[in-house]
This record gives C-alpha cells, structure tokens and sequence, in this order.
C-alpha cells in the first residue's frame, strides 16, 4: 500500500527570531490561515513553527470535502464563509486549488436520522445554505453506488464538494512568508515560559523566542502544547485510514461526497477513481500505520448501503489523526487562565474545510476586532460545565 505524497518544500527560513509578536505554533491549515489573517490585519513579527514539515500534520491526510450542511448554526457559519473563500482561492491566491463542488450527499435509513436531516436542512437554508431533502431513487440517481432501497431519505447540498488541502496550506503560506511572516519547519517546541500567568517565552529546539502571545495551532498534539501553561486542551489523536481503487477512466460517474450517517461509511471521487473510508472504532493514539483493519467496517456498511463496493479492490492509501475533543466539535478562544495564550484546535475531521474562517474568527479574537460570530462560540470553558456542549450532528 503506497502513501499518496504531498509535494510540499520544506526550510522556509533558517534562521529563528529571537523576538516574536506572536508564535503559531502548527503549520497546518489552521496555523497558515491564522498567520495569513493576522499578517492582512497589519500585524509585524510574526513566527509560525511546524515540528515537521508545513502541511504535513493532520493538514496533510484529509479527505478534503467543503461544505456548510452542518446541524449547528455556528458550523454552518464557519463552513459557509470557508466555501466562499475556497471559491475565490486561486484569484486570490494565484493557487490551483482544484476544487470540485460535486456536492454533499447526507444519508438517513431510520425516521430519527430523517428528521434530523429535516431540522439541519431547515437551520441551513435559514442561514442561506443552498440544500434540500431528496427521495432514496433521488440518491441513487446523484449517487448510482448507494441502493434506494436501503435509504429512508437524503439531504443534498448541491455547491458543496472537495478541493486539494496541501494546495490550500501552500497559498496561505506563499501569501503569508509575502506579508513578512516568519515561518520554520522541523522546529520543535519543548517549553513554553510564563511569568504572573503571563506568556514570556517559547523555547525550541533551535532557541528561545520572547513572546507575550501564541496560538496553539497543533491539532492532535495541542493538548501537550496546551498543558506546557497550564491550560487543558482536550483533544486526542484518533487514526482515520481511507483508501483509493484504482484510477479506471470513464469507469466511474462523478457523484457527490456521500455520507452515511447510520454507518460512517463515506466516499466520493478521487480524479479517476473513488476514495472510500468509514469512522471505524481505534484507540486514542499516536500510530499512523496504514493498515487493512478498517476494511471489515467497511464491508459491512457497504453490503448495506452500497453493496457494489464490498471488498473493494485499492492501490493506494493513507492514515491521518482526527484530533477529537469530548463533543467532537472545534475549540478556538483566548484562554481564561493564561494571558496570551490562545487555541484553535480539536476540529474532530471537520477542519481542512472550515479553515478559512475559522482562522479569520482566531485573529479577530486575538486583535479583539468585531468577529461573526461570539467570542466564546467554540470556548474550551464549556467543557468545565456540566451537561454544556456542542450538539453537532452532521459529523462522523
């Protein structure tokens, strides 16, 4: 099983300040667009430290779908105003995104998964979401793979779709280096110093940065970074592995990014072929070995909803985190215990595609601008009250 490659180049700059205005830390999609939003804001001096390579994190084995078919009108908003910014990329970027608005495809086979796609589509078009329910011959119509008659119905949103992640981090970080952002690779953070519950430095393994402000833009490593001040983070790595057939051309319609909600079975095209994938059940961890497990899940869920693609023939593939917290929803905010400390974090496989705002939300949080949303929407806090979180049911 080969790992599809993402062709990034690495040393952006060898030299590491000695002063910053403010440190990133992750050289994701969340990192780049949060150093990209605080770079267009005017802001001088800023760091971003990847302990790897940009892009190459959680950035970097994403299934890469867009869109704004949430239940929560907040991961509405976020995925709404990412699509329009994913839409204008390469104008504004001058980089090839290769965005495929091929649709979302959500699928109910019980009257509860039903009405809650009912009640989603409703919040959605209230917000301006262009999408609707269809009929199960009207999913196997958009998508000829899933059987009607497994389908109680089917929630469409015709102007979402995929685009290319590493192309995405690229652009913001071509545009971000171009507005004076200081950005270092396999630059590892080993201690945060604070001062009266003040940020004062970041240390790494090349030096120590002086500093009164840092994002923890870490994805499944940011409860580490987030423990270095004091500040708990939860958020743990989940491995997710998906896998890819065969490229066969003119063998496959182009059919949305369909989702079965029941199962977890996933899939949608990838170039001329398909990627296939489910939230198969894995320990909380580290290990990103490529393996075969995830296959007997598929199998089953396939044999109910799309019985075509049971014991599917793949020639590549790969394994990436989910960086999961308690309610499988993002955390972004200032933290209540540490001045100058920062997050956004925990997007729980949702986050290559609500980047861009969630960024543009992350530095009007840390500039204390007018945001589109509250301050405290995604607030690690809610996790300190009982019975209080995020009810998001569109996520797998």
């Amino acid at each position: 099983m080969t790992d599809v490659k993402i062709s990034l180049s690495s040393n952006y700059s060898c030299v590491q300040p000695e002063i910053a205005s403010i440190v990133i830390i992750g050289g994701g999609v969340m990192g780049m667009s949060t150093a990209w939003n605080l770079a267009q804001r005017g802001i001088q001096g800023i760091v971003l430290l990847e302990q790897h390579e940009i892009g190459r994190g959680s950035s970097a084995k994403p299934m890469g779908g867009v869109r704004a078919n949430f239940s929560d009108p907040n991961n509405i908003i976020l995925g709404q105003r990412s699509l329009k910014a994913f839409n204008q990329f390469g104008e504004d970027f001058g980089v090839n995104i290769e965005l495929s608005r091929v649709g979302y495809l959500f699928l109910a086979r019980n009257d509860e998964e039903a009405v809650n796609l009912e009640v989603a589509t409703q919040t959605q078009n209230e917000l301006g979401v262009n999408s609707f329910m269809v009929s199960p011959e009207k999913v196997s119509e958009l998508n000829p793979f899933i059987d009607p008659h497994a389908i109680t119905v089917g929630a469409y949103s015709p102007e979402d779709g995929y685009a290319c992640p590493a192309a995405v981090v690229d652009g913001y970080r071509r545009a971000a280096q171009a507005m004076g952002v200081t950005v270092l690779d396999h630059t590892e953070v080993r201690r945060i110093t604070t001062s009266g519950a003040q940020i004062e430095s970041v240390v790494t393994n090349r030096g120590t940065i002086r500093t009164n402000q840092v994002v923890c833009a870490a994805g499944a490593w940011s409860a580490r970074i987030g423990g270095m001040v004091g500040q708990p983070l939860p958020v743990e790595p989940v491995r997710r592995m998906i896998g890819i057939t065969p490229q066969r051309p003119q063998a496959h319609a182009t059919v949305p990014f369909t989702l079965d909600l029941g199962t977890t079975f996933y899939m949608h095209n990838y170039y001329n072929a398909l990627l296939l994938g489910i939230s198969h059940e894995e320990k909380v961890g580290f290990n990103r070995e490529w393996t075969y497990e995830w296959l007997d899940d598929f199998n089953d869920a396939a044999a109910t909803v799309a019985p075509e693609l049971v014991n599917p023939q793949l020639e590549a593939g790969w394994a990436g985190f989910y960086e999961n917290t308690p309610d499988h929803n993002a955390i972004i905010g200032a933290s209540s215990a540490v001045e100058g400390f920062y997050y956004i974090t925990g997007f729980s496989g949702h986050g290559f595609l609500q980047g861009p705002a969630a960024g543009e939300f992350m530095a009007d949080i840390v500039c204390g601008d007018q945001s589109f949303l509250p301050k405290d929407a995604f607030s690690v806090d809610r996790f300190s009250v009982p019975n209080i979180g995020l009810t998001e049911k569109h996520i797998i």
